[in-house]
């Protein structure tokens, strides 16, 4: 907005009239109600991949987000994202105690 139109708006509406106009951004793609929904299927599980959620946003709203938007969302939910932890498939069930007898 240029200079001229803030004070034709001062004239008309004082104060009042330099307050902004607009509605906030774009409205966002997924409601409150799929937040929750999706806020519901990550807490089954523990241990997602950004991939798989982006999968999972895709499959069940047809929302198609990049993965940078998808680490926003889980932050937003209050969720942590990390490089998931590797499980050696060799390692004994019992290993921490066999390691406690040694």
């Amino acid at each position: 907005m240029v200079a001229y139109q803030w004070q034709d708006r001062w004239n008309e509406n004082g104060y009042v009239g330099l307050v902004p106009r607009f509605a906030g951004g774009k409205p966002a793609k997924l409601s409150k109600e799929k937040i929750e929904k999706l806020r519901s299927i990550l807490e089954e599980r523990d241990d997602w991949t950004t991939e798989e959620v982006q999968a999972l946003i895709e499959k069940r709203f047809s929302i198609r987000f990049t993965q940078k938007h998808v680490r926003t969302i889980l932050r937003r939910l209050g969720m942590k994202y990390a490089k998931p932890y590797q499980h050696d498939s060799r390692r004994p069930k019992n290993a921490e105690n066999d390691l406690k007898k040694t």
